[in-house]
């Protein structure tokens, strides 16, 4: 639990007790690819901290065409936070992409905890404000960036991403075509 820890740690300070109240909350789980932890208009409860693996968000259009949102990589929280936070339908679908390992923690409980505890409301503050960073970071490139350069970014952020996530989830993700995806790695190698 080591590991753990240090992420939380990396947020905010948080003693052993309080990690310990933590633990109480959540459950460790191995989950294999292709497993959808939040389901599109499903009420969720839980919040996620991935330890291991990868996992992407998206939303499904009527028609059933999927837009990747975000991936999520080993390490961070994830969540359908809105959903959480008002008690309602995700319009998200959360799913691995490969085998993950996760802490799967009980939203509610956590709350009733930052009711009494002071280090998990901070906690709970600056994983939120970690969201939200991540979500106008993605923001500003979608509005600003070519095409090429949200891929390189997406390369910068995850190196590997070319080996880990299939190449129709990066285009998706980057809001163009396997075919454009396609031409500008290509391009990308040869410079």
């Amino acid at each position: 639990m080591q590991l753990e820890e240090e992420i939380l740690n990396s947020f905010s300070n948080v003693s052993s007790e309080t990690f310990e109240e933590l633990l109480k909350v959540s459950e460790l789980k191995t989950l294999k690819s292709g497993t959808q932890l939040v389901k599109l208009n499903e009420v969720p409860n839980k919040v996620y901290l991935l330890l291991s693996g990868v996992v992407r968000c998206y939303i499904c259009t009527e028609s059933g065409k999927e837009f990747n949102k975000s991936f999520y990589l080993s390490n961070s929280f994830f969540g359908s936070l809105t959903a959480l936070m008002k008690n309602q339908p995700s319009q998200f679908v959360f799913e691995t992409l490969t085998d993950c390992e996760i802490h799967e923690v009980d939203f509610k409980k956590v709350m009733e905890l930052a009711e009494t505890n002071l280090s998990v409301s901070k906690l709970y503050n600056k994983v939120l404000q970690s969201f939200y960073v991540l979500y106008e970071k993605r923001l500003v490139d979608l509005i600003s960036l070519e095409a090429k350069d949200r891929y390189l970014e997406l390369q910068r952020q995850i190196p590997d991403v070319d080996k880990i996530i299939p190449q129709y989830h990066i285009a998706s993700y980057l809001g163009i075509t396997p075919v454009q995806l396609s031409r500008i790695r290509k391009k990308n190698e040869i410079n």
